[in-house]
């Protein structure tokens, strides 16, 4: 019999029953409610908004946060499986669920006061509440700190300036985790988050128009214009750098799994065209060049599952290391990035339908491939990890 699924290394006996449960659940209401509607949307540009009910019903926001706060209060290693399982479905739903959880909610349970855990945490878990995180500037990507968004101290709270770009959920979002120098511009020490009520005014969002790539998922442009929040809205704990890109690390974490999701939905695509495909009086599948791709394929996930499991445990554990989850997500999206592009070729004509997902994916983790630290930036930590030298 030949093999079937993606577990060839039997990953699945290294996680505990609530984990495997977890996933299944996950995987179930992709299959029923994202793979019906989801090309539609890619080729609309539009987010299917209809899903944020049934996200927060599953509890799948912050699902790795305290149950305390109206979380799920899952281990690591769950929530890395939710995000794999979302990006089966599409790079942009588990991009929605990454930023509300990861870039949000975790902000505020680690930087906030106890008031504002319990105003925001309890909203933004159930989806009453959809946030998105500005930290990104339209010519500081790679090099956060040297954004120019200023937060002033005024008699009663702060004045925020600035602009913020490539921001999910923006368009749609109740609030904005914000994050901006209180001090000069040449000093990244100053940097402190704050949490703004996209109603607030003089805060505006824009569409970014021309995607070719996440499509199904809202990106934006945000504006703050004299924006004037009051005292209490400045995350207490947060300072410097560090803050944000230890949000970055949460996020980055997931997108580790979810890499892994989007290459599995595209090898399942691939062993099942090829044994079905017939060329030349026989199905492709039985060549050598398609069974090299699809050896390759399996091969690439294999390792990245194991790599995954491990690196939950480690952050369940409390040792995990941001360089560890640079290496996970370069490698990750990487191997997926080439599984999508080998998986629309084996396809052939076929493989630039929306029908098949090949083609969405690839173009999905092409952006996935640089947001959250490009390829090459991950790079440069790693290589400073084995060094010792900085080489930015």
């Amino acid at each position: 019999m030949p093999f079937q699924g993606v577990d060839f290394f039997d990953v699945d006996t290294l996680f505990d029953e609530e984990e495997k449960a977890v996933r299944d659940t996950v995987r179930r209401w992709v299959d029923d409610a994202v793979m019906p509607i989801i090309a539609k949307h890619y080729l609309e540009g539009s987010f299917p908004s209809s899903l944020v009910p049934q996200m927060a019903e599953l509890g799948l926001f912050g699902a790795n946060l305290p149950e305390e706060y109206g979380c799920a209060g899952l281990n690591n290693v769950a929530y890395g499986l939710i995000m794999q399982e979302l990006e089966r479905g599409d790079s942009g739903v588990r991009s929605f669920a990454s930023v509300q959880g990861a870039l949000v909610m975790y902000p505020i349970h680690a930087f906030g006061s106890e008031e504002q855990k319990k105003a925001w945490l309890p909203k933004l878990a159930s989806g009453e509440a959809i946030g998105c995180f500005g930290l990104t500037e339209s010519d500081y990507g790679s090099d956060p700190g040297a954004m120019i968004t200023v937060a002033r101290e005024t008699d009663d709270g702060w004045r925020l300036n600035g602009t913020k770009m490539w921001i999910t959920s923006g368009s749609t979002a109740d609030v904005a985790i914000v994050w901006a120098k209180t001090g000069e511009l040449d000093d990244p020490k100053s940097i402190k988050g704050f949490i703004v009520p996209t109603e607030s005014q003089g805060f505006s969002s824009k569409d970014q128009k021309g995607k070719l790539s996440l499509r199904a998922s809202d990106t934006s442009e945000l504006v703050l214009q004299d924006v004037l929040v009051p005292s209490d809205a400045v995350l207490p704990e947060s300072g410097g750098l560090k803050s944000p890109l230890m949000c970055l690390t949460q996020a980055r974490y997931g997108i580790a799994w979810g890499a892994v999701g989007a290459a599995m939905a595209c090898y399942e695509e691939a062993v099942s065209y090829a044994k079905t495909r017939v060329v030349f009086g026989r199905p492709i599948g039985g060549t050598q060049l398609q069974q090299a791709r699809l050896a390759e394929m399996l091969t690439e996930i294999t390792k990245a599952q194991l790599l995954c499991v491990q690196l939950g445990r480690l952050k369940d554990a409390g040792t995990m290391r941001p360089e560890q989850v640079s290496l996970a997500k370069r490698n990750n999206v990487n191997i997926a990035t080439d599984i999508a592009r080998e998986t629309r070729r084996l396809l052939g004509a076929n493989g630039i339908l929306a029908e098949y997902q090949a083609m969405r994916h690839m173009a999905n983790l092409e952006s996935v491939y640089t947001y959250e630290g490009t390829h090459d930036v991950h790079t440069l930590v790693l290589g400073q990890a084995v060094t010792g030298l900085n080489a930015f």
